[in-house]
């Protein structure tokens, strides 16, 4: 296996032939849908990946040749146009419910909570701050800088305002996001498990947040597209990638961690054949330097304008309630559920919500996904389920974990096509209501 590998790395990427990774890597990956004997009356099975019940770890991630980018976008067409369709199902619901409120669906999407944060750091610059009569203060130092510097750019550059410039990029980066799931979904799974994996991620209850100037879809973009630059051995890629998410929110360590752990397995696996070209192991360290970056230089400014030193961002972060307490903050107020009947109720949900989660998790290891899709998804929940952030913003907090959606991808890629389009379809239209309901209530934090 090692001498296969240093091989085809030592070969001209001319000679190299496209290859799925599961034939590349059987021990890793497993293979998209197994063949079986048509049925009599020549009906074939329906297509069934398998599953084996241990993940083995990365030995090493070479990289493949890519089709052009025409072809890449042919091939991401269909979960591109699924994705449009489900999110402007979306829009266009909540356009029709704030419209019956008598609100602005417009203003909801790009002038509420967080978004209202970013477009005053797009044109004030950092240093703005809110002192609550509690004593707390909130300052815009805990809101890391691209996305308000994307929005400064588009503003200087064009017509738009800082917030008509944050929802372009908002609605431009959840397409990049599409796309980069698709790509992690068909490079582990196949096409129709691509398909699937970005329809699930678009109905998911809290979508709506995928469609406002939030930094969300930027980061999910960052990460999925940097997560898949590991996958198919770009080094540097996915350290730049990963830099450019620590610079979007603080869970870009996820990432970090994601390129740094398959980086130091690959390098272990390969120092023990002594086959690996040095060139192939300068780029990966080049990459494991560039990872963090991001998110270690804009902390230790924070740390700097605060004078506090390195520990200063946490000071900023606790002047809104925020923290890493383990998960006894989620613990707590999910016990004080119970303290009388009717809250109960959503005490039990939330205990089935966090085990439906967890559930899923060991269904990834189960289901042996690369290793740095677990170590991503595991660290993104670690970081959403043992803060003791409001909880209200949890859901949203999850939304970059989109490897957890990959088994529900896999049982939808089961159905026939005509199943699978009926149950998105009622999923997307009970989520464009909910997101609409919640949008104009109290959500999203």
């Amino acid at each position: 296996m090692a001498n296969h590998v240093a091989y085809a790395t030592l070969r001209p990427l001319s000679a190299l032939s496209p290859v799925h990774s599961s034939r590349r890597f059987p021990h890793r990956f497993p293979r998209r849908f197994s063949r079986r004997p048509a049925r009599p009356g020549g009906r074939r099975r329906s297509p069934t990946p398998s599953t084996p019940s241990i993940i083995e770890p990365v030995t090493d991630l070479a990289t493949r040749v890519t089709p052009p980018g025409s072809a890449t976008l042919r091939r991401a067409a269909p979960a591109l146009l699924g994705y449009v369709a489900v999110r402007a199902l979306g829009l266009l619901a909540l356009a029709l419910w704030s419209a019956a409120r008598d609100k602005n669906a417009y203003t909801l999407l790009t002038a509420r909570w967080d978004a209202l944060w970013y477009t005053r750091v797009a044109e004030l610059g950092y240093g703005y701050e809110v002192r609550l009569p509690n004593g707390d203060v909130h300052s815009n130092l805990a809101f890391f800088p691209l996305l308000p510097w994307l929005e400064s750019l588009l503003h200087a550059v064009t017509p738009l305002s800082y917030a008509d410039a944050g929802f372009v990029v908002s609605l431009l980066a959840s397409l990049a996001a599409a796309a980069g799931i698709f790509a992690v979904a068909d490079h582990v799974y196949g096409r129709r498990a691509g398909v699937c994996a970005v329809l699930v991620w678009a109905v998911l209850p809290v979508g709506i947040v995928q469609s406002m100037a939030y930094s969300e879809s930027l980061f999910t973009a960052l990460a999925a597209w940097s997560l898949y630059a590991v996958l198919i051995g770009r080094w540097v890629t996915a350290g730049a990638l990963a830099s450019l998410s620590g610079l979007t929110r603080p869970v870009g360590l996820a990432v970090v961690a994601a390129v740094w752990v398959s980086a130091a397995v690959s390098f272990a696996r390969t120092r023990s054949t002594a086959l690996e070209p040095g060139a192939h192991a300068a780029r990966r360290a080049l990459g494991m330097l560039l990872a963090p970056l991001g998110a270690a230089g804009y902390v230790l400014w924070v740390g700097h304008r605060t004078g506090k030193g390195p520990l200063g961002y946490l000071d900023v972060q606790a002047g809104w309630r925020n923290g890493f307490d383990g998960g006894y903050a989620f613990t707590r107020f999910v016990a004080d559920k119970f303290t009388s009947f009717p809250s109960a109720l959503a005490g039990l949900g939330l205990i089935v919500g966090v085990a439906l989660l967890l559930w899923l998790y060991v269904v990834c290891v189960r289901q042996r996904q690369p290793l740095p899709l677990l170590v991503y998804t595991g660290v993104v929940l670690a970081l959403a389920l043992c803060a003791s952030s409001y909880f209200g913003s949890k859901p949203r907090l999850l939304l970059p974990a989109f490897p957890l959606l990959l088994p529900l991808a896999l049982t939808l890629a089961r159905l026939r096509t005509s199943r699978s389009a009926l149950v998105v379809g009622c999923v997307a239209a009970a989520s464009a209501v909910y997101g609409a309901w919640w949008l104009n209530g109290s959500g999203p934090p």
